[in-house]
């Protein structure tokens, strides 16, 4: 665990979808470390978006309502970056399969949107890509490294797939400087708690402090991998200043394989409240269930140096913590 983030004193950095989970905790870790931090969203309903999500930094980014897909908004927003950090994204793999169009519009056309605003106008900032576990689909060995085929069983995990691609062929065709993360299961603050589609941990957490019930599908035996959203940020800005990352991505994996069923009883445990009980699988989820997924972190750990700090049990303390103080602004 030896690993620690340089200052970025200075340094010029644009988050598309700034105002969700992933971007917003990021960049408040920026703003530590000295960046100039931009925040470009689309502030599209029913995503995680949430100005309460900046309210500690908000006087220290500037912010711009725009949207990936915007061909004129994005060649203003990544002028003068050095570093580019994409989590723009429809994220929902159940809305993926009902509404597969808007899935391709916003995931893949709107990638190479951004993509192309960058060859135009800022060929010289690096992009940090937010992919997904879900671009690899079910395992065929565990735990699964880069080597592993992808098949993803979703339109999200496809499109996902594409637009991760698209990066790593600008980054070999035109010199943009690219890299790709595919994120984990990811928990913590600032995650939107109003419904179950993404950010099914956090959507867990608000069950078990409201005493409500949680249903868990099937027997629960799935194994997971699960990743603390600090943790995430910094593998996300390690990546961005280091020249061994363009063109590859890196898994990012917490070490600990677990079982669906024994995350739901840790989440009731911290919580001090809340139950659950086993339920058929819906005919939807288990068409795209993947079964077992735990991957190795080797190859990030190797070339970058980065580890997971954060164990599941402080982690949910810290998130638990966050939303038992700032619940009214979340659900």
């Amino acid at each position: 665990m030896a690993y620690s983030l340089p200052r970025l004193d200075g340094k010029r950095c644009l988050i598309t979808g700034g105002l969700g989970f992933i971007g917003s905790n990021l960049a408040h870790s920026l703003v530590a470390i000295g960046a100039e931090v931009s925040i470009a969203d689309a502030c599209i309903d029913p995503y995680g978006w949430n100005f309460a999500n900046i309210r500690e930094i908000k006087d220290r980014v500037s912010f711009t309502k725009a949207d990936i897909r915007d061909e004129k908004a994005m060649a203003a927003a990544v002028k003068g970056q050095d570093f580019i950090f994409n989590c723009a994204a429809q994220v929902s793999h159940i809305d993926s399969m009902t509404d597969p169009f808007l899935d391709v519009d916003i995931n893949c056309r709107g990638n190479l949107v951004l993509l192309e605003a960058c060859r135009r106008h800022a060929d010289k900032a690096k992009i940090v890509y937010a992919g997904t576990r879900g671009q690899m689909g079910s395992l065929h060995y565990s735990p699964a490294d880069e080597e592993h085929p992808d098949n993803p069983t979703d339109i999200y995990g496809a499109n996902k797939w594409a637009a991760e691609k698209y990066h790593l062929v600008y980054n070999s065709a035109y010199g943009i400087r690219a890299t790709s993360l595919r994120i984990n299961n990811t928990y913590g603050e600032r995650n939107q708690m109003r419904h179950a589609k993404y950010g099914i941990m956090n959507w867990f957490i608000r069950l078990a402090l409201e005493g409500k019930e949680i249903q868990v599908f099937g027997d629960g035996s799935q194994t997971r991998d699960y990743n603390y959203i600090t943790d995430v940020v910094d593998a996300m800005i390690l990546a961005a200043q280091s020249e061994k990352s363009n063109g590859k991505y890196y898994l990012l994996g917490s070490g600990n394989e677990i079982k669906f069923m024994d995350m739901v009883k840790s989440v009731i445990k911290a919580a001090g409240s809340g139950s659950y009980k086993l339920v058929p699988w819906p005919a939807d989820r288990k068409a795209i269930e993947i079964g077992n997924f735990f991957v190795t972190y080797e190859k990030i750990r190797d070339e970058l140096g980065w580890e997971p700090k954060t164990s599941l049990d402080e982690g949910l303390r810290k998130t638990i913590a966050f939303y038992r103080e700032r619940k009214k602004e979340y659900w």
